[in-house]
């Protein structure tokens, strides 16, 4: 279960960016963030399995659960270490032009939760549209459970102007994304700290399954 130690170590090694302040609260780092993430992704495991069964729900750092280091070849700002830690449910380990998966974030400033890429190839997001433009019964079951619920919102960088204006406007606000999925911001800590966060999670992750199934139909399109 997380607490606010867990928030704390985020924020004082992020603002600390030192090897040795992270090396002599290593144990903080492994008892407050590694431990309840592994809890996490065990409790999970079941729910992520019967979306898809060949997601990884490996609890172990650079399996399901990330780093808290960054790759330094890519950190301009020269921070050795990030303010923010989450867990991800992929078919494989990548997170650039990779698959779609489920993801849970947490940071000193709230968590966050969804469904959808960390960045979407170009090949996903043709697929993606075009399932739209056919009215397959995958776009018809995602934005049907889109639509029920209230708790996700699309994210994704969308395009400067519409190429489909024709279209609905539920439509049009899929179509025009460069990179798509779901997700759900919070700030509320009584949730978080909570031992029904994993209950929680798995309820909201199951509502947006046919999201899910749409994206990896777009994948499968690629064959």
């Amino acid at each position: 279960m997380f607490t606010q130690r867990a928030l704390d170590f985020l924020y004082f090694n992020h603002k600390n960016n030192s090897k040795i302040w992270y090396q002599d609260h290593k144990e903080d780092y492994r008892e407050f963030l590694v431990k309840p993430f592994a809890e996490l992704v065990t409790a999970l495991a079941p729910t992520m399995l019967s979306i898809d069964a060949n997601l990884i729900v490996e609890p172990k750092i650079d399996k399901a659960i990330s780093r808290i280091y960054r790759d330094m070849r890519y950190a301009s700002d020269g921070y050795l270490y990030r303010d923010r830690m989450w867990c991800v449910f992929l078919r494989d380990k990548k997170l650039y032009n990779g698959l779609p998966g489920y993801f849970f974030e947490i940071s000193p400033y709230g968590f966050r939760y969804g469904c959808g890429y960390y960045q979407a190839d170009g090949r996903s997001v043709k697929n993606f549209r075009q399932l739209i433009l056919d009215n397959s019964p995958e776009y018809k079951d995602a934005m049907a459970c889109f639509k029920a619920q209230n708790v996700f919102t699309v994210y994704g960088e969308t395009l400067k102007t519409s190429r489909y204006p024709d279209y609905s406007p539920e439509a049009q606000d899929w179509l025009n994304r460069k990179n798509v999925g779901l997700i759900t911001e919070s700030q509320d800590i009584d949730l978080l700290f909570s031992e029904n966060l994993a209950n929680v999670l798995a309820e909201q992750f199951l509502s947006i399954k046919p999201f899910y199934d749409m994206l990896l139909k777009a994948e499968l399109m690629k064959n």
